[in-house]
């Protein structure tokens, strides 16, 4: 009975904290201020006293601005700028269609296939939904695709981004969980691969059931695609750049994302693409993202602390072992969890409110942090196209708004069960994850 009752209080406390969080996060304060709030109070009302608390709330900030692992994320922001002012979005989509637009779905598949090019060059998953949302979304309706189809190929195409490394996502759930990001962007690649097989295949499925939603176009003379493919050859140049030079360790992360920059840069400024206000504007978008990142970044720490201070991590972990639940089954469990969170909050917001409580839970039942750190990853994505809400359903009816929100979640369907198989595969099979990065370092 004592150590119910030991394990009650901390219980009660983390429950109280997260409930503030919750009633902050409805009443609209930033999810930033409303983690430091929680984590000040929390830390005070433990026993810390208010100066203490204070005190560290004055140091934090230290720590994660000298940050050198975090420098990657206004680096690779800047590059996606960059790269769009260049449009190189454009480039890799056109050059795709050029060669396999012919094919019945072959614009499903040059969007899918340049949404993982682009997304790799780009910084958020929203933005690559909006960018492929206006350049290939008009292409595809002119061509007679159906629109629950075109918005639900281009939506799962934006969804990729968070999995393909480098990844800002990646980069933040490894600060916060204090894995090697190189580790990370290693064990990403097989499941980044097989995500994106599954949603050709789906693409595949789909067509050949209901040819009608995708028409089959032109076939283009060879002129013109390699036309498109000589355009589009300094976006995979800067793509293939990036990839070989970390993972061949001639770069860090860092010196990766400051070259890419540089050169997308220099792209833009090569073909006049780059205007004073375009450039400001880009830089206003990547400093507010920046800003925001670093401020949840310099609250999440705070936060972590006063859930530790009060033992939630340690009792949730008593309690699973205490109940002898099978580990599939709290993973699974968490699964649910996360995308019905998902569906609430974006995926940075997610990762970073959880991942306190979660991961002791994951590391305890004898499992990696990088693994979960993918299967994270898929999680928060697949909630960003989930009903009821699905940011990017959103972001492509505000960019088509005669396409209803309903024939875009009808669209969404076949990837969203593409992404569940993924998901159950890896899970069911961790070492799909972390062979290639146990490969390597052996």
């Amino acid at each position: 009975m004592k150590v119910e009752e030991d394990d009650l209080q901390p219980a009660v406390i983390g429950a109280l904290g997260i409930a503030g969080l919750f009633a902050l996060i409805l009443l609209q304060v930033p999810i930033g201020f409303a983690m430091m709030t929680v984590g000040v109070v929390g830390f005070a009302l433990e026993g810390g006293g208010w100066m203490p608390a204070f005190s560290f709330l004055a140091q934090e900030p230290s720590y994660v601005l000298s940050s050198t692992d975090l420098a990657a994320v206004p680096l690779f922001l800047l590059m996606g700028v960059f790269a769009s002012m260049a449009g190189f979005s454009e480039d890799v989509y056109r050059a795709a269609a050029a060669f396999i637009g012919h094919r019945r779905g072959g614009l499903a598949y040059a969007t899918i296939s340049g949404s993982a090019a682009f997304g790799a060059i780009c910084g958020s998953s929203t933005a690559t939904a909006a960018t492929f949302g206006k350049v290939a979304l008009p292409q595809m309706l002119a061509r007679g695709y159906s629109p629950a189809f075109s918005t639900g190929v281009i939506a799962a195409g934006g969804t990729l981004k968070s999995l393909i490394p480098p990844s800002l996502v990646m980069i933040i759930y490894c600060v916060v969980a204090k894995t090697f990001i190189l580790d990370m962007f290693v064990a990403a690649i097989v499941p980044a691969l097989i995500t994106i097989a599954f949603n050709l295949v789906a693409i595949a499925i789909v067509v050949r059931l209901r040819p009608q939603i995708a028409p089959v176009s032109a076939r283009l003379p060879w002129k013109e695609r390699l036309d498109a493919a000589w355009r589009a050859a300094p976006s995979l140049a800067l793509l293939i750049g990036v990839f070989l030079g970390i993972y061949s360790g001639v770069f860090t992360v860092n010196e990766a994302a400051s070259a890419a920059a540089i050169l997308a840069l220099l792209f833009a400024l090569a073909r006049r693409r780059l205007t004073w206000e375009g450039l400001v504007r880009g830089m206003y978008e990547a400093g507010s993202v920046t800003a925001m990142l670093y401020l949840i970044l310099m609250a999440a720490p705070i936060f972590t602390y006063f859930i530790n201070l009060a033992h939630v991590p340690d009792a949730l972990v008593h309690w699973i072992d205490g109940h002898h639940f099978p580990p599939l089954g709290v993973i699974f469990t968490l699964t649910a969890v996360y995308i019905l969170l998902g569906t609430f909050f974006e995926e940075m917001s997610s990762i970073l409110i959880t991942l306190p409580l979660i991961l002791p839970i994951i590391v305890n039942l004898g499992y990696d942090p990088l693994w979960w750190g993918v299967i994270c990853l898929i999680q928060v994505e697949m909630a960003l196209i989930h009903p009821p809400m699905g940011i990017i359903v959103f972001l492509l009816h505000a960019i088509a708004p005669k396409i209803s929100m309903g024939t875009i979640y009808r669209g969404v369907v076949p990837f969203l069960l593409a992404d569940f198989a993924v998901l159950i595969i890896l899970i069911l099979l961790p070492g799909i994850v972390l062979w290639l990065p146990h490969a390597l370092v052996h």
